[in-house]
């Protein structure tokens, strides 16, 4: 025996066995709150018990909540809206773009002073001790309920996010991703990336996987049906990241008719294990107990269309088996944890 530990998902309410997820939305928002989307706040736990309903009687089990830190993830309502649900939610630690947050925050975790040390104690924090309530603190998060799932009482993140820019990675950028580097290699957490308008994998896995030394398989490379480059897509796919195909509740005219032409490609080379599928719910209007497509979109109208071009038996991969590898973690024990 090697005395490695069995790789686990970490869920709000506790880790569980990879092969329990189901049909999973691999990149989503319950809560989410940002300056740039100003009035359209995802904030209303009952709209969120209601859309997590509706994404379960569509067949939905398990959501993957790629909110960050200070963009109102409302962490404590996570267990309850998992146990009253039914369906299982992964809660994200990381950082977005600049553009999100308050100077304050950004000075806090992003002055040149500290590196990228405080950033990364914050990540290990949540994805190991838990997501602290910051109720009324400037920036940070609002949470309410109480929580089970982390050692002390409050649920674990599990998995980081970051972001690069439009065809590049700024300053900002670079410094989140080299705090996620090293929360990685200290928890063994998954790392997904928003690419903007699904622009800069390259540079992504450059810095990540090359100067950084993250493994490609623990890199999820958001956004990608927004950047319909097949070249990019099985470049990325080769370096053995996965690939997140995430906007279903969002519409991308230009880009999501090629969507099943572009999954075809890549699973024609060889890379149908690379792929996920997500709803990446961003604004109220566009939840469907609001009238929008929402998270039942990815499963009553997405994949019955791509189950035409791909097959059921690997689309149903691609919504099961994928994540559950993607997501999973052999999880080190941290000091202190």
């Amino acid at each position: 025996m090697s005395g490695q530990p069995e790789a686990t998902v970490r869920t709000v309410t506790g880790d569980v066995s990879p092969a329990v997820l189901g049909v999973c939305d691999a990149h989503d928002h319950l809560f989410l709150r940002s300056p740039v989307l100003a009035g359209q706040e995802l904030a209303d736990a009952g709209a969120a018990a209601a859309e997590l309903r509706a994404f379960r009687e569509a067949g939905g089990n398990t959501v993957i909540q790629w909110t960050p830190y200070g963009m109102g993830r409302h962490a404590g309502e996570l267990p309850r809206l998992a146990r009253e649900s039914g369906v299982r939610i992964v809660a994200a630690t990381g950082l977005h773009q600049a553009v999100h947050y308050a100077p304050e925050v950004l000075e806090r975790f992003t002055g040149h002073a500290g590196g990228s040390g405080a950033l990364a104690e914050l990540f290990v924090a949540e994805l190991t001790t838990g997501i602290e309530s910051r109720a009324g603190a400037p920036g940070t998060e609002e949470t309410s309920a109480a929580a089970t799932g982390g050692p002390a009482g409050r649920p674990r993140a599990g998995m980081i996010k970051v972001a690069g820019g439009f065809h590049g990675l700024d300053a900002h950028a670079r410094h989140t991703m080299a705090a996620a580097a090293e929360a990685h290699h200290a928890t063994g957490a998954a790392i997904g990336v928003h690419l903007e308008q699904g622009t800069g994998a390259a540079d992504v896995l450059d810095l990540l996987c090359g100067t950084l030394d993250v493994p490609p398989e623990r890199v999820i490379l958001g956004h990608l049906n927004r950047f319909p480059d097949l070249t990019v897509h099985r470049e990325a796919a080769a370096a053995g990241a996965y690939l997140a195909f995430d906007g279903p509740s969002r519409a991308h005219h230009a880009t999501d008719w090629r969507l099943p032409d572009a999954l075809a490609a890549l699973a024609d080379a060889g890379y149908g294990d690379r792929l996920l599928l997500g709803g990446d719910t961003t604004t109220a209007a566009a939840r469907s107990v609001n009238g929008g497509p929402g998270m039942p979109f990815l499963l009553r109208r997405l994949r019955p269309r791509l189950e035409l071009a791909l097959g059921e038996e690997l689309v149903h991969r691609v919504l099961t088996a994928n994540p559950a590898r993607a997501f999973a973690a052999a999880w080190k024990p941290v000091a202190g944890a």
